[in-house]
């Protein structure tokens, strides 16, 4: 299952990414990697002590991402959003800082969808971050049920043009002005 079948571009990629503090991000979580055009980039940006846990749902993506990406901080699991935090107790993690999502929403069944944002929610530190890209805003009524504090962002320069969410447990000290 892909969200999109043309890789992000690099406009939505810098969009997403250049918005985080990366200097903060010790345990980042990828929902959906497929076939890693956020992982390389995300990969370029870590510290050089964090670690990058990336899960997908596809087992020739995961096979393919563990041939492909050659990085002790890449962790690539077999298994569904829904699980992360087993699978990160499985790894004897607890809390990720961030995560990042393109997963499509939309076509996942109500309960799955909410499956998802609540262990999201369960797993962020208190101050975490989920940052997730779509294609339309049908996820933002989900979002908001889980997650107090949203900020919208655009991109329009990708095919197709990508809304993006950051979503915290609790609002900021201070706002970005974004809404």
């Amino acid at each position: 299952m892909l969200c999109s079948v043309i890789p992000s571009s690099r406009f939505l990629i810098r969009r997403v990414l250049d918005s985080l503090d990366w200097g903060k991000i010790r345990l980042m979580v990828e929902y959906g990697p497929g076939v890693g055009t956020f992982t390389r980039e995300i990969l370029g940006r870590l510290r050089p002590d964090a670690r990058l846990v990336a899960i997908e749902l596809n087992p020739d993506f995961v096979r393919y991402l563990q041939e492909s990406i050659s990085d002790p901080r890449l962790h690539v699991l077999h298994g569904s959003a829904a699980e992360v935090r087993a699978l990160l107790k499985q790894m004897h993690l607890q809390q990720a800082d961030c995560i990042l999502s393109g997963i499509p929403y939309t076509v996942l069944p109500r309960e799955t969808r909410k499956l998802i944002l609540q262990e999201t929610r369960q797993v962020l530190t208190r101050d975490g971050l989920f940052v997730v890209y779509q294609y339309t805003r049908a996820v933002l009524a989900d979002l908001r049920r889980t997650f107090p504090s949203i900020d919208q962002d655009f991109e329009p320069l990708n095919i197709l043009p990508a809304r993006l969410f950051r979503c915290r447990k609790q609002p900021p000290y201070f706002s970005s002005g974004m809404q």
